[in-house]
């Protein structure tokens, strides 16, 4: 499996449900197949809204931002270290400790002795917004499927997605949604790509919208703000989906 793999299904999965042109919501990495979608089919993509991730064009990760050797993106592009370290623990265990990592405002980042795992003490709370019947349906998942495709899709692909685009640019009306706690924030050259406003020369009709005190879950933090900055986006920008 990959980005363009993903890329692909959404392209089918309209085109089976016979819609035209749509919006497209997204978070995360999810914004890299949006973007994508945009760049490949900008027919079927009528605007984008992403939370807590910016259009970066390919290479960007290489050439401007570097990645710590101990950040867990790092980390888990390594074939067999997250499964070892996962291994260690049961499956929803392993969801805890990464709802509990992602919603902090510091990267997870492990010394030289550690694991991502480690990072997350025994016993430590989960965010109030997160119950126990939440990770129990997310580990459920992933106890069926296991941790592969989520480690091979994105962490091992990441710089496959976009990169036959030579000239990327993204026309459509596009939102993004951005939790200034967010530990991203924090990763080398983020924040002054985030806040330089470059992100206007690749998607010019773009905006960018800052929720204060959120965290790289935002949407689970924050849902009916977040929401409502969806719906409004969503009826001021809803005449793109006029088929021309």
């Amino acid at each position: 499996a990959s980005f363009a793999d993903l890329v692909n299904d959404t392209a089918s999965i309209l085109d089976s449900l016979a819609i035209s042109k749509a919006f497209v919501i997204a978070k995360d990495f999810g914004g890299w197949i949006a973007y994508a979608l945009a760049l490949l089919h900008p027919e079927k993509v009528a605007g984008i809204i992403t939370a807590n991730v910016l259009f970066m064009p390919p290479g960007a990760f290489t050439e401007h931002i570097v990645l710590p050797e101990g950040f867990y993106v790092s980390r888990w592009q390594q074939p067999g270290r997250a499964e070892a370290d996962f291994g260690r623990f049961d499956v929803k265990t392993v969801v805890r400790n990464i709802y509990i990592m992602f919603c902090q405002s510091e990267m997870p980042i492990a010394g030289e002795t550690e694991e991502i795992m480690d990072l997350v003490k025994p016993l430590t709370p989960l965010p109030p917004w997160m119950t126990e019947d939440d990770i129990a349906t997310y580990g459920t998942l992933y106890e069926k499927n296991g941790f592969q495709t989520a480690l091979q899709v994105p962490y091992r692909t990441m710089h496959t997605v976009g990169s036959e685009v030579e000239d990327p640019k993204i026309e459509v009306p596009t939102l993004v949604i951005m939790g200034e706690k967010d530990y991203g924030m924090k990763v080398p050259g983020m924040e002054e790509y985030v806040r330089s406003g470059v992100m206007k020369k690749y998607v010019p009709n773009s905006e960018t919208v800052y929720v204060p005190n959120g965290c790289h879950f935002l949407h689970e933090q924050f849902p009916h703000h977040v929401n409502q900055l969806i719906l409004h986006f969503l009826n001021r920008n809803r005449r793109h989906l006029t088929l021309v």
